[in-house]
């Protein structure tokens, strides 16, 4: 094959591993799939507090919670409340959760709980049009003053953010005027921010954050000011200007409904408490894949008998490739082309050592029995008959023994491919009566060699991490055979020949 005749074959090569590559970053990115075993990823489990005093009648409790709070994604939601109906529901644009019960007298104590994922490319959903700044009125002398201090604002900004940062400079205790002093009271601060903002025209309203620490108890939330520049929602700091939303603070209400309401109670209060947590990454990517509509990629949807199955049919290609190495590049020697991959996968399932023992015991029991039928002079289609016959009852022997013994890895045996190790005597025997032991001693330690090797990479918990959770990197083992499989150099083992010229050199 020349050169050019080659070419369309590397590039082929190179479309398979590109694939499989950006496939599992894509997987790691959309998915949160870790690549390595054992990763720990941090969650924030938050319970809302809700208490009243029921007045003897029916009860509508309401709680606004969060919808999609930016630096963070919503794992599960849940409530306890018993003897309460429970529901969450969307309402004037806000989630609420809310609990009725037909009668209801005394002291009443309601919870919901919600797990938090860390998540900064997490952002609030865009609306499908900007809102409109609320219209607010003014009486003088009041209005008078809010323009004066507008137009200052204005006068030091050229953007919706840079104008929201100067208004809260100016409305700060040691930077207030005469006008200001005549606008702010401590109790109506924030609110004044806001309708000061609308009234200029951009769109602004109060936002409830929450700082998460861990194992805090009775927490009550933060206001903050948030102001909409035409694209989306942004968070200010109403006392420091400070822009942005602050680390570990979850923004528990955003927009101008209350934060609970409770009809048929007095006296309502509502608290958090909060708890770090850590999970196991692959676990909770493989909750979330249930919620970000790309569940149906993983085969952890598929029964778990069925998942049982692919974590070892995927461990197949890592072991072809094992075996495409040594035959082709170190130059070793096994009997029959792929025995030594299927004698790692029974090991995969008996352990290395019992799986070893069983796997000579039975061959070397079968190579008698094979001399026996031979002098018997059968055709070929009956003797590998017999034989497999023959091996079923020497695994089934041994397993039996090894479970008398105590040994409980001895029922495993039968996990070993029969026909296929009925071929293995086969063509051992073959090859004794052609060759001579010595033949069948090279290819029989090779092929355990190899089998040992492939064993040890296919029982790897990174292998089967990455080939159960990253399929897609298969076509970049795909690709890596397909290279070997061009490779008409020496063989590694072979270089041995070249010895006497060195040392005559």
């Amino acid at each position: 094959m020349t050169t050019r005749s080659r070419l369309p074959f590397y590039i082929a090569v190179l479309l398979l591993i590109t694939a499989g590559i950006s496939l599992a970053v894509w997987r790691h990115i959309e998915l949160g799939i870790p690549w390595l075993t054992g990763e720990q990823r941090p969650i924030w489990m938050v319970e809302a507090r809700v208490d009243f005093d029921a007045t003897s009648g029916p009860v509508l409790a309401s709680l606004n919670i969060p919808e999609q709070p930016p630096g963070f994604q919503i794992l599960s939601e849940q409530a306890a409340s018993p003897g309460y109906g429970f529901s969450i529901i969307e309402k004037s644009g806000s989630r609420r959760a809310e609990w009725t019960k037909r009668e209801a007298s005394g002291p009443q104590t309601l919870y919901f709980k919600a797990q938090f994922v860390p998540d900064s490319d997490a952002r609030t959903a865009r609306a499908s049009r900007p809102p409109a700044a609320r219209q607010t009125f003014w009486e003088e002398p009041q209005a008078t003053a809010v323009r004066e201090i507008l137009d200052q604002a204005k006068e030091r900004s050229s953007t919706p953010e840079s104008m929201t940062r100067e208004l809260i400079r100016l409305m700060q205790p040691d930077t207030r005027t005469q006008n200001t002093i005549l606008l702010v009271a401590d109790e109506n601060y924030l609110r004044l921010l806001v309708d000061m903002l609308n009234h200029a025209g951009i769109p602004a309203r109060t936002a409830d954050g929450l700082k998460l620490e861990d194992a805090r108890r009775r927490q009550a939330l933060t206001s903050f000011l948030q102001i909409h520049n035409g694209e989306r929602w942004l968070t200010f700091d109403p006392k420091t200007a400070r822009q942005g939303v602050p680390e570990n603070l979850l923004l528990w209400r955003q927009g101008s409904s209350s934060l609970l309401d409770v009809v048929g109670g007095d006296n309502s209060a509502v608290s958090f408490s909060m708890l770090r947590q850590t999970v196991p990454a692959l676990q909770l990517a493989t909750m979330r894949s249930d919620t970000n509509g790309l569940g149906f990629l993983s085969f952890y949807e598929l029964p778990i008998e069925e998942q049982s199955m692919f974590r070892m049919l995927l461990l197949l290609p890592l072991g072809a490739l094992m075996v495409a190495f040594m035959r082709i590049v170190i130059g070793i020697r096994t009997s029959g082309t792929f025995m030594p991959v299927l004698i790692a996968v029974a090991f995969v399932q008996t352990t290395l050592l019992p799986g070893l023992i069983a796997f000579l015991s039975v061959v070397a029991i079968g190579l008698l029995m094979r001399g026996y039928l031979s002098s018997l002079n059968l055709l070929l289609v009956s003797r590998i008959s017999a034989l497999i016959i023959l091996v079923i009852f020497i695994t089934a022997g041994l397993s039996i023994i090894g479970y008398q013994m105590g040994f409980n890895t001895g029922m495993t045996v039968t996990f070993f491919p029969m026909v296929i190790i009925a071929w293995t005597i086969e063509r051992m025997s073959i090859l004794w009566e052609e060759e001579g032991a010595h033949e069948v001693f090279v290819q029989g330690t090779g092929s355990l060699f190899v089998a040992i090797c492939a064993y040890l990479v296919m029982d790897a918990p990174l292998a089967r991490h990455l080939t159960f959770n990253f399929p897609e990197l298969h076509l970049v083992i795909l690709g890596l055979i397909l290279l070997m499989g061009q490779y008409t150099g020496y063989k590694l083992s072979e270089l041995k020949r070249f010895t006497p010229m060195k040392v005559y050199d």
